[in-house]
């Protein structure tokens, strides 16, 4: 009885099911289960082992290098599982080669993805020591970085697949040309954009003015950048214009000038005009606000129609908006206090009218 039960399971396990022998298919998925079980030990003793290794440690590149390859790790099981499965089954297809090939490439690039992902934070501190543009040029090297990884990838994919990848590119012919030309104002805003970057000609948070475009900058794109116009408007400019045109950046002065005229009535004796011309040279040079390094000028220089004109030239010490009004007032009341106590006045445009009488003719 028991011999017959034997030779009726040696004759089910030789059952040969697709031209494989019964037995050789359950060893195969048996195998296979064998390798996932080993993938979810692995995943639970090994990794997790692992984890606690580098939580110990002062730095936290371990960290980030564990975290980028512990999934390509397991995934090796999984493809450690179908190599065997398939060599158990003794199937020797081309196609089967190239599958397992390509998982591995697949493994291969989606590991050194996730390292770039995982390590993108060093990249932001560094450059983003120089100020937020600096972060917009990290963000950037990160994206060209990750597709070009994703594009080798795929490549290597194909070209292990036998599809020439160059000649693909080059029977692209005309529709490529015509692709590029369309994309060419993108490609010149994507450069106009590492331009800004690279060249550091202006940050987030400064006032610029480009063309009829002037305000705060609020983000630094690849493409555009965004200005906050001071009533508030948002002006999106393509980075070719900007790369293209005169950018002025108020931000990057430390001093701010003031010039004006101050007009005196033409009745003001000269020696007045002496005295109040020294007295704001003098005021100007004693202010603390006043940058004593630049260039100071006082000097009653023009007739004017209505007014003897006293030019003033000097910079202020700051370039803040709100510290620079704060001058300009102290400034303005202080020369007119100047003014009054010499005596004289501010002119105004005025005009004199002379009437003329007729003469009388005597008949």
């Amino acid at each position: 009885m028991q011999n017959n039960f034997f030779e009726t399971l040696l004759k089910v396990l030789n059952y040969k099911l697709l031209s494989l022998p019964l037995y050789k298919i359950i060893l195969a998925f048996l195998v296979l289960w064998i390798f996932l079980v080993l993938r979810k030990l692995f995943a639970i003793y090994i990794i997790k082992a692992l984890n606690f290794v580098v939580l110990k440690s002062k730095t936290d590149i371990d960290d980030k290098f564990l975290k980028a390859i512990k999934g390509p790790l397991k995934f090796l099981f999984v493809i450690a599982g179908i190599y065997f499965f398939f060599l158990i089954l003794k199937v020797d297809l081309v196609i089967i080669k190239h599958v397992l090939k390509g998982l591995l490439i697949f493994d291969v690039f989606w590991a050194i993805y996730n390292l770039i992902t995982e390590f993108e934070d060093y990249v932001y501190h560094v450059l983003g020591k120089f100020g937020k543009a600096s972060k917009e040029l990290a963000k950037f090297i990160i994206k060209i970085t990750k597709a070009l990884v994703v594009s080798i990838g795929i490549i290597a994919l194909l070209q292990d697949w036998g599809i020439n990848v160059t000649g693909f590119i080059a029977s692209l012919g005309l529709g490529g040309l015509a692709f590029a030309l369309a994309a060419k104002d993108t490609a010149a805003n994507i450069f106009g954009g590492i331009a800004i970057l690279t060249d550091n000609i202006f940050k987030v948070g400064e006032w610029i003015k480009v063309g009829g475009a002037e305000g705060i900058v609020e983000d630094i794109g690849i493409r555009t950048t965004k200005i906050r116009a001071f009533d508030k408007r948002l002006i999106i400019v393509p980075n070719a214009t900007i790369a293209n045109s005169n950018v002025e950046n108020f931000s990057r002065r430390n001093k701010r000038r003031i010039m004006m005229r101050i007009g005196l009535v033409y009745d003001t004796p000269i020696e007045v005009i002496k005295k109040i011309v020294e007295d704001i040279r003098k005021m100007l040079l004693e202010h603390p606000d006043i940058a004593k390094d630049e260039s100071l000028l006082i000097y009653f220089d023009e007739f004017e129609d209505s007014s003897l004109s006293i030019f003033c030239y000097f910079f202020t010490n700051t370039a803040v908006w709100s510290e620079y009004l704060r001058i300009r007032e102290d400034i303005n009341l202080k020369i007119k206090e100047i003014v009054e106590k010499n005596g004289s006045s501010f002119a105004f445009p005025s005009n004199s009218i002379y009437f003329e009488t007729p003469l009388k003719i005597e008949r």
